[in-house]
């Protein structure tokens, strides 16, 4: 099998990007289209049981991040991985214009309704946190449990995340911010190809605790839709987050939801940076928080064993 090839692409956010033409070893569970909103969108299940439906982040990436770190839980569950419009094997968008956060969160119900699942377990990693609580709040009598896993709260902690993040590139790969920052004095921004070209860094100073664990995203083949990031989260997103994110503030709403929570934080998510992630426990004080001390931005791929019997323990 080819290895993949990878870099950060939007380097002070969090789409990633892979070459094309990665290929993928993980084993997947069967899949089917299934339509939603006049769009076909993929999805795969697992196990029986009570439904557990993961939401990927990105905004842009693809449901492969989850594999196959999660098929344990099928044992009590039945997981059901997706790719929201316009990720992965989906449909895409004709115009950049229809992709939105507000749609992200429709398609979860209409999803939930096409599948007819009743109420759900419902898992979001990072961007798909975000789109989890959304969720939670506008269709309450839907969620059963929810797990909010490295994310983020507002558009203004996500732009804590952009701060932080530059001042780790520029002082450790001092000659890739030179670089990024002439292309920026260009006038070319996040989306543009020349940032995207010079925004090279190993998604292990960003993303791992365990920088030898960044080489198993090479066999998810996960993928990232930039058309997605660049349309919900800006055109320059990676200095100053926009779009749908930068208006989003669920702060004061988050004490409002019913159904258990259960937030996960790596100790060491350069991402959801743990400084802004402890506040949660001031806005949803009904919520249980879980640190993971040898993780970055992704608990389920550092600490699997950790974090599926976590999860378990938490949906029982």
């Amino acid at each position: 099998m080819k290895a993949l090839f990878f870099v950060v692409c939007s380097t002070f956010g969090l789409a990633l990007c892979w070459s094309a033409s990665a290929a993928t070893t993980v084993k997947h569970p069967p899949g089917a289209y299934v339509e939603v909103d006049g769009a076909r969108l993929w999805y795969e299940t697992e196990g029986t049981g009570p439904a557990l439906l993961l939401i990927a982040g990105g905004p842009g990436a693809s449901h492969d991040v989850f594999h196959p770190y999660f098929s344990v839980l099928a044992a009590t569950h039945r997981v059901i991985y997706f790719d929201s419009f316009g990720r992965g094997k989906s449909e895409k968008a004709k115009d950049p214009t229809e992709y939105s956060f507000d749609r992200d969160v429709r398609d979860v119900e209409a999803l939930r309704e096409a599948l007819h699942l009743g109420k759900i377990d419902l898992f979001g990693h990072s961007y798909g946190g975000m789109v989890a609580q959304a969720y939670a709040l506008q269709y309450p009598k839907a969620v059963s449990h929810l797990i909010l896993s490295d994310t983020f709260y507002s558009g203004e902690m996500w732009q804590a995340n952009n701060q932080s993040t530059a001042l780790n590139i520029r002082n450790q790969f001092p000659e890739t911010w030179n670089e990024i920052e002439s292309v920026r004095a260009a006038g070319h921004n996040t989306c543009s190809k020349e940032y995207q070209d010079v925004a090279n860094i190993p998604l292990s100073l960003m993303y791992f605790y365990n920088a030898g664990k960044a080489k198993t995203l090479e066999e998810s083949g996960v993928q990232i839709n930039l058309e997605v990031y660049c349309a919900i989260a800006g055109e320059d997103a990676d200095f100053l987050i926009g779009g749908d994110i930068g208006r989003l503030d669920f702060r004061m709403s988050l004490a409002k939801i019913q159904s258990p929570i259960l937030i996960i934080s790596g100790r060491y998510d350069r991402i959801s940076i743990p400084s802004w992630a402890a506040s949660y426990a001031r806005y949803t004080p009904q919520a249980k928080l879980a640190w993971f001390e040898q993780s970055g931005h992704f608990p389920f791929i550092e600490e699997t064993e950790k974090t599926m019997t976590t999860i378990d323990a938490f949906l029982r």
